[in-house]
């Protein structure tokens, strides 16, 4: 495996491990949304799901294109 392989396969693993940690913290906020039985905690879930589904929408696409070769 050439340099360039082994560099664009890290760069994929991140952007999965990114991803699964979205969607982990989405998880975590709705299990919170979920067993809160005061409106406090269900804000704090649901401040927590909106933040972990706004990642999992931006930090992959923002790394690719830094991490996007540069036009040949």
């Amino acid at each position: 495996m050439t340099d360039g392989e082994k560099l664009a396969q890290r760069r994929w693993f991140v952007l999965v491990v990114v991803r699964l940690a979205g969607v982990a913290g989405a998880l975590l906020g709705l299990i919170l949304i979920a067993r809160a039985h005061d409106m406090g905690p269900k804000i704090l879930g649901t401040a927590i799901v909106l933040s972990a589904m706004a990642m999992i929408a931006t930090v992959p696409r923002s790394l690719a294109h830094r991490w996007r070769s540069p036009p040949q």
